[in-house]
């Protein structure tokens, strides 16, 4: 990346650039600030926020919200590995593998998303103590054996993977405002649907908790959970939608497409407050 190529061609659209931006030096001297705070690949972000601050303000204080509101479902998930990883004989071997790569990917999702929140000018929230009982702080809620029975262990994973790419995707169009930024939420929407889907495979290999008459699929049926209690129904209520850009898919075009087919063949959103609702108990403070 040639940074005095960019600010040259920036110049060629706006011959006042550098008085918007205080001098060409002051530019170079921010920059290189900039790149060794952050990961090469984040220096677009913090060379837009630049323009942003000289051009403008809009959207990134919305932009800032939503990474934000990430990055507490990002702290709530990571800390869930980091303890589950810690817990004595809880992970079976064969998937510890699996479940250290989720770690490590949730702790660079946390940093990613910090990062990027200081580059834009604000302040990343402070991770919540959180509750995985779902007692809401009591540490005796519903799944009180959490990091005991992994059974337990994996329904709850399933229901923080599923629920992190939905709302993810709710988000989407918040942040439209900076290609980079949505670009980059994407990338993290796409690993966490990938975490679904093996845990997924997890439990439908090791039938843990699976309701009678369920086949766990990697993706999600109507909207059914996979898991055999109505505590983590809120995360997958709207799965079951048939109806897309107002075109209903079943058997659509004379072909032979159930509900169930067209409801896995697309995910939902999930707004901001229904994400919070469902972590809610989570959170201890």
């Amino acid at each position: 990346m040639n940074l005095h190529n960019i600010i040259e061609e920036i110049e060629k659209t706006d011959p006042e650039v550098y008085e918007r931006l205080d001098g060409r030096r002051e530019v170079l001297k921010k920059l290189t600030s900039y790149s060794g705070k952050i990961a090469l690949a984040g220096v677009p972000i913090a060379l837009a926020t630049m323009f942003q601050k000289s051009y403008g303000q809009t959207g990134t204080s919305q932009i800032i919200d939503v990474l934000n509101f990430a990055l507490t479902l990002e702290y709530l998930e990571s800390e869930f590995y980091v303890r589950g990883l810690a817990a004595a004989g809880l992970i079976a071997a064969v998937d510890r593998p699996a479940f250290e790569t989720i770690s490590t990917h949730e702790t660079e999702h946390v940093q990613f998303l910090r990062d990027t929140i200081l580059a834009l000018g604000g302040m990343p929230v402070a991770k919540p103590n959180f509750d995985y009982t779902a007692g809401g702080g009591s540490m005796t809620g519903p799944f009180a054996d959490v990091f005991t029975n992994y059974a337990t262990y994996l329904a709850v994973s399933q229901t923080f993977e599923d629920t992190g790419v939905r709302a993810y995707k709710g988000q989407a169009a918040n942040l439209i405002s900076s290609n980079e930024i949505l670009r980059a939420a994407l990338r993290i929407h796409s690993v966490e649907a990938r975490h679904a889907a093996h845990v997924r495979e997890i439990r439908r290999r090791n039938g843990l908790l699976v309701p009678a008459g369920v086949l766990l699929q990697p993706w999600i049926t109507l909207n059914q959970s996979g898991i055999a209690t109505p505590l983590v129904q809120p995360s997958y209520n709207g799965e079951e939608l048939t109806t897309q850009a107002g075109v209903n898919v079943v058997g659509i075009n004379g072909f032979a497409i159930t509900a169930e087919d067209a409801s896995e063949a697309f995910d939902e959103p999930l707004t901001k407050q229904q994400v919070l609702t469902i972590v809610k108990p989570f959170i201890a403070a």
